[in-house]
């Protein structure tokens, strides 16, 4: 296993607990203190997947999530000390993965790495195609881009994902429930009605014509409408 993780935690007793784990498990291990060092460390590093604390000197976790956005794929679990659901959609929605509530058990922090980098090797393996279009909607998957009709997208990663899954299978129709397990990958706190949130901020990003691809199905989800698409995924 070459797998690099970073810990980018300021309590030097958890980072240290944290990273004698993860290397009895054999992973590349660095542990970075301060919130304001961290960008440069990741460039350097290059990690697979990221251990943040939400709480940091200089920068806080939830900036760091901000500025990994145009960063391509790495995966990241967020510690927190707070309890509020907020904080966690909060991050939830800037691109965490997961979040795990200090104080912790060492196993369930292994056990949840290890979930979310095997999601992320299946998606690897599944990729195909840099590039997916469906109509005027075409998304660059490695830079993390997507464009409608020339125009570039702000989107945010998770609505990145979403609009990348559907595209990727036209036609094809997904629960909410199917989209909140691809999308987010575990069982999220705000529940499925954090699909519809997201279907409508992407559908008002794509502009009032575009958006008619992402169709409704009643009483069932959602699916991108028709046509073919190049993609990055198999059924």
């Amino acid at each position: 296993m070459n797998t690099k993780v970073m810990i980018i935690e300021d309590e030097r007793k958890i980072a240290d607990a944290i990273a004698y784990a993860l290397k009895r498990e054999g992973y590349t291990v660095e542990v970075v203190d301060h919130g304001g060092s961290a960008m440069e460390r990741l460039y350097i590093f290059r990690p697979d997947a990221i251990i943040l604390d939400v709480m940091l000197p200089g920068i806080d976790g939830y900036d760091i999530l901000k500025k990994l956005q145009d960063k391509g794929r790495i995966g990241v679990i967020m510690l927190t000390a707070k309890e509020d659901i907020v904080s966690k959609i909060l991050g939830l929605e800037l691109g965490a993965d997961d979040y795990i509530t200090k104080p912790f058990d060492m196993l369930e922090l292994l056990a949840r790495l290890k979930s979310l980098l095997r999601r992320m090797q299946s998606a690897g393996e599944t990729q195909q195609q840099d590039e997916i279009r469906l109509g005027e909607i075409v998304l660059h998957v490695s830079k993390r881009t997507a464009f409608a009709d020339d125009m570039k997208l702000d989107l945010t990663p998770k609505e990145f994902d979403l609009l990348a899954l559907l595209v990727s299978r036209p036609d094809r129709v997904y629960t909410r429930e199917q989209l909140l397990d691809l999308v987010w990958g575990m069982d999220y706190a705000g529940g499925t009605r954090t699909v519809d949130i997201h279907v409508q901020r992407v559908r008002k990003k794509l502009g009032p014509t575009i958006s008619e691809t992402i169709q409704t199905v009643h009483g069932i989800g959602y699916k991108a409408a028709g046509g073919y698409s190049e993609n990055k995924y198999k059924n």
